[in-house]
């Protein structure tokens, strides 16, 4: 399925090297500021930087073809378009025959059969993350109605960390580096990791940590609308993801009760939490804290390294070496697109629970 959320759905359509990649974003209610320069202000933060990035350089200018006029929502669905002008699909034919590691080559091929479209990974490609950037630009303005923000930053990338719990204002000076750091001590030694694998035909993997602030409490529909399993679901539906945790996570496992619970205190009058080991949820409801997740990517599957594979031709063991155009780590590109990823959930919760009204404020 194409389609997520329930009061504000997103369809996607498109593939990395076909005419283009869109989306239609249905339930904003009318009257929401949204242009395409406010869009666009997000969507660059997704382009790769060179060195560090993929050489292919798309323009990514959206076009907003319906469900906005002259600045504001009418009401109707908004439809997203972004064109694809630099594509070049030269290099993909061989995987028909030879599926790279690491890809959805061999289960989309098995699945859809001759008529899956391998070029640039199709509709399998991080090309699509756009589309989560475009719509999550105007999932975040409905947001700011009710106080909602939301930043990430890069936390790790193969073995250098930021171990700092940085709040809202450091994660939003990470938009003025290009590894996306909070820390911009940490920026250049990520970006020397980066391109230490680049130089070696590799690639590496990180985390990005995100953090939702100013959350009324009690938005999740639980039992099975939960917010962090809403939530978790967007985040598995980024291609290279492959782990998502809320507060401490996989961490709770070694700690007890004593250490995990989060004591509660008043302040200025406000019930809050003295830690957020449950890093905003419980019982799959906003607690009020900070809502904190982290969210895995793997390294990128395509690399310049020679490896083991198959020829499904001639049913034989082979090997292949992946030519083209790819990032040696999707995790600096990959921020602006957890962000809006966050955003599209937060705002069908908080739309479902009742905290966003029909008329924005």
């Amino acid at each position: 399925m194409n389609t997520i959320g329930t009061a504000l759905k997103l369809t996607v359509f498109g593939t990395s090297h076909g005419p283009g990649v869109g989306c239609v974003l249905n339930g904003l209610p009318p009257g929401l500021r949204v242009t395409e320069e406010m869009i666009q202000e997000e969507l660059d933060l997704r382009k790769p930087v060179p060195g560090i990035g993929t050489p292919r350089a798309e323009e990514d200018r959206v076009e907003l073809l319906s469900g906005v006029h002259d600045g504001r929502t009418t009401g109707t669905p908004v439809t997203m378009f972004i064109r694809n002008k630099d594509v070049d699909s030269s290099k993909y034919d061989i995987f028909r025959r030879i599926p790279r590691p690491g890809h959805a080559d061999y289960p989309a091929m098995v699945k859809y059969g001759d008529a899956h479209d391998l070029r640039g990974g199709g509709q399998f490609s991080g090309r699509m993350t756009a589309l989560l950037v475009a719509a999550g630009a105007a999932a975040t303005q409905l947001l700011g109605t009710i106080g909602v923000r939301i930043a990430a930053y890069t936390q790790t990338v193969g073995g250098i960390a930021d171990e700092k719990d940085h709040d809202l204002d450091d994660i939003l000076r990470s938009r003025g580096n290009d590894v996306r750091a909070a820390d911009p001590a940490k920026a250049e030694e990520m970006r020397k990791e980066i391109l230490r694998a680049r130089e070696e035909g590799d690639s590496v993997g990180g985390t990005v940590r995100c953090l939702v602030v100013g959350l009324p409490v009690g938005v999740g529909e639980p039992f099975f609308d939960t917010i962090e399993g809403e939530m978790a679901k967007m985040m598995f539906a980024i291609p290279a993801v492959k782990g998502v945790e809320f507060g401490a996570g996989f961490g709770a496992a070694r700690m007890r009760g004593s250490q995990h619970n989060d004591p509660y205190m008043i302040k200025e009058g406000v019930v809050v939490t003295v830690t957020n080991n449950a890093g905003g949820a419980l019982g799959g409801l906003s607690t009020g804290m900070p809502l904190v997740l982290r969210v895995a990517f793997k390294p990128t599957a395509s690399i310049g390294k020679e490896q083991r594979s198959v020829d499904l031709v001639e049913m034989r063991d082979a090997h292949l070496r992946i030519e083209g155009r790819h990032d040696p780590c999707v995790v600096p590109r990959a921020v602006a697109v957890v962000e809006g990823a966050s955003a599209l959930v937060i705002a069908d919760l908080c739309l479902r629970g009742g905290f966003i009204g029909k008329e924005p404020r």
